[in-house]
């Protein structure tokens, strides 16, 4: 049978997949990854995509549903509606049930590991009515032609005007960002501290030769506009117009300078359970020398210095220059800590990194380096944190250590997006 955009049909949708998707198998046809449903549910379905092999589609009836069903707070988390949000249509119990069968999968299926996960509510997502939103610090508003600022629907270019994001902080949709219009602008980022509780909004001017109805960023009053700082993106280049170009983040027992631009967890809760669980899995002692990978604005590092003492060493990398900043100011109570800027992958290539008993790894998304894997295997260290967004390529860079003598001595997850497919894990690893 082939699939044609457009088309409905009538499917059971069986397993979870990763990336927010159910798998429906018709009998005889390629399989088609369904949204907006839910395993064990019988659907109709209208068919977004199609490719050689699969076809993707949305679930715009339900004919019969899954006990875990609920209706999405968000009247735009919906068939053709913003793609921010997968399974606000599931208890978040059943959110994190979903989580934890895609991480069991991966590791399954690409490294070869059986194993029993359960994703971890963080504080302030509990059972209650209202858990589960109001969590994310950090959200990207694209702008229309008519600079009116949303989200953009799944896997689209197409800007859905939203009156709020019910899973932004408080302190986020205080900017009402999407409450009045951004001439001449390509997108505004918003952003909140959680330690002193300022914010932030981050604008992108559209290019001249995009610029939306003759209009330049000139246009945009920036009177008007609530937040303690606004900073002007350039390509990669930041430039304050109004205020600091950091905000201030607590974690772990003390504050943080992060730059507007750099990385940091966007659920409030998450960089205290991270550190903790990344704590538990290194075991830090006094005189430990200790390899922070991708440290960004030098968290882990943070509470791996004062384990350590001044008779160990911790030292982080980072390519991205204004974390790099923002690290060596954070850790500057530490003399014993170093922090080198450069691509992970690189730095290594080019050696001079000391040998190290312990190390903490978050990368971005695509995961661990090959050189990285190499690194840490020879000559070894004995304890590795892996910190990851994604099961993926988690599952597959465990297979590869695995492979060169590595052990998982444990896993765990933490539901640090609610209402989204995403997840983070912290697996540990160990060598004799």
């Amino acid at each position: 049978m082939v699939y044609l955009p457009g088309e409905t049909l009538e499917l059971t949708a069986e397993d979870v997949a990763n990336g927010g998707w159910c798998v429906a198998r018709p009998p005889g046809s390629p399989v088609v990854f369904v949204r907006h449903a839910l395993p064990g549910e019988r659907v109709v379905a209208r068919v977004t995509e199609v490719t050689s092999k699969f076809a993707r589609a949305e679930a715009i009836r339900i004919l019969s549903a899954s006990p875990d069903r609920v209706d999405p707070p968000c009247p735009h988390a919906r068939p053709g509606g913003c793609g921010g949000c997968d399974w606000q249509h599931a208890t978040l119990a059943a959110q994190r049930a979903l989580k934890a069968a895609v991480i069991g999968q991966q590791l399954r299926r690409l490294a070869g590991v059986d194993r029993a996960v359960t994703v971890e509510a963080l504080p302030g997502d509990g059972a209650a009515t209202a858990a589960g939103l109001g969590w994310r610090t950090r959200v990207q508003f694209a702008v229309r032609d008519d600079g009116v600022a949303g989200l953009r629907a799944h896997r689209s270019h197409q800007v859905i005007g939203i009156d709020d994001c019910l899973i932004a902080h408080p302190a986020v949709s205080g900017l009402a960002v999407t409450r009045r219009r951004w001439p001449g602008v390509a997108s505004v980022e918003a952003l909140a501290g959680a330690g002193q509780g300022e914010r932030s909004l981050i604008i992108t001017p559209a290019r001249k030769r995009d610029a939306r109805a003759g209009a330049t960023d000139r246009s945009v009053s920036i009177e008007e506009v609530t937040a303690e700082s606004v900073v002007r993106r350039a390509g990669h280049r930041l430039t304050p117009v109004r205020g600091r170009s950091y905000l201030s983040q607590r974690a772990a027992g003390r504050e943080w300078r992060v730059s507007a631009g750099a990385f940091w967890q966007v659920h409030p809760a998450a960089a205290d359970a991270l550190a903790a669980a990344v704590l538990a899995a290194l075991r830090p002692v006094a005189g430990d020398a200790a390899l922070d990978l991708y440290c960004g604005a030098g968290l882990f590092a943070g509470v791996l210095a004062p384990a350590v003492g001044p008779d160990g060493t911790v030292t982080g990398v980072e390519s991205e220059a204004a974390a790099v900043r923002d690290a060596r100011h954070n850790l500057r109570e530490w003399p014993w800590v170093r922090v080198r800027r450069g691509d992970a992958a690189a730095v290594l290539r080019r050696g001079g990194l000391p040998a190290a008993r312990i190390a903490v790894a978050d990368p971005p998304r695509s995961g661990l380096a090959r050189e990285v894997v190499e690194y840490l295997s020879s000559p070894p260290a004995e304890r590795f944190a892996y910190v990851s967004c994604d099961p993926a390529t988690l599952a597959r860079d465990i297979g590869l250590l695995l492979a060169r003598g590595w052990t998982l001595a444990g896993l765990r997850a933490f539901d640090a997006f609610p209402m989204t497919h995403h997840v983070e894990c912290v697996a540990t690893l160990v060598r004799p």
